[in-house]
């Protein structure tokens, strides 16, 4: 029986955004979780909520499962994966344009656009963040039509401003919160190409602090598993863990 996958969605999102990039993996005999983080399901809140809040939910459900699950994050929960790589056996783990870990600068203007412009709110940390169209058209969903891009962005929901502060304001935070310790788990980073949140560049230290392989699909942006192209993300994803399986029988 191949073993269970636990996918982890990025911010102002839920489990909903692997719809059909978990189908792959079902289909290849994969018990496939998609998990709402915590205060992201419908009526909830996240404020407050901070990234090891929802690094030891992530941990706490791999723990539970009867074997060491593939843990595949996304953006801002591609870190959320890292963190409980850190804190749970695993399978190996999948990042998809992940958001990086203490201490690994930005690469684009993007970048340091996205770090600074939330203190436009205020106090930000102290609050849920309701999501931005204009950004996430800019950012996210670049590569998707008009109808598409409505669609997905009417399902967003809040994000926590103190994980979005712990994520993009790394620097600031004497805690070192988002401070990713030794991963053993094999580990993929697979980068988008034309994406300018989390460049190619950016990803390639992330894959390097965790001795990690590395993957770009030049032609794809940010949204890695519902932007067109995703269906040759998930088969690179598979083809990688069938090569690991291969090798180490």
């Amino acid at each position: 029986m191949p073993a269970p996958v636990v996918m982890v969605h990025g911010a102002f999102c839920g489990g909903w955004v692997f719809e059909r990039f978990r189908e792959p993996f079902e289909a290849a005999g994969h018990v496939v979780l998609t998990p709402d983080l915590r205060g992201h399901a419908a009526g909830g809140s996240p404020a407050g909520v901070g990234m090891r809040d929802y690094a030891s939910d992530v941990a706490a459900l791999c723990k539970a499962l009867p074997e060491p699950p593939i843990l595949i994050g996304h953006s801002m929960g591609g870190l959320v994966a890292q963190l409980a790589a850190a804190n749970a056996p695993l399978h190996s783990l999948i990042l998809l344009a992940p958001s990086p870990p203490w201490g690994v600068s930005g690469s684009s203007m993007e970048e340091a656009v996205s770090a600074m412009s939330l203190y436009a709110l205020g106090p930000f940390w102290l609050q849920a963040i309701d999501p931005d169209y204009a950004l996430a058209k800019r950012f996210s969903l670049d590569r998707m039509t008009r109808d598409e891009r409505r669609g997905v962005f009417a399902r967003m929901v809040p994000e926590s401003g103190l994980a979005l502060w712990q994520t993009l304001n790394w620097w600031l935070d004497p805690f070192m919160t988002t401070s990713v310790g030794r991963v053993a788990a094999p580990a993929l980073v697979v980068a988008g190409g034309k994406d300018v949140i989390h460049p190619p560049a950016t990803a390639r230290q992330t894959a390097q602090r965790l001795g990690a392989g590395f993957e770009t699909l030049s032609a794809m942006s940010h949204w890695i598993p519902g932007e067109p192209g995703w269906d040759e993300a998930a088969a690179l994803c598979l083809d990688w863990l069938a090569g690991r399986d291969r090798a180490a029988a």
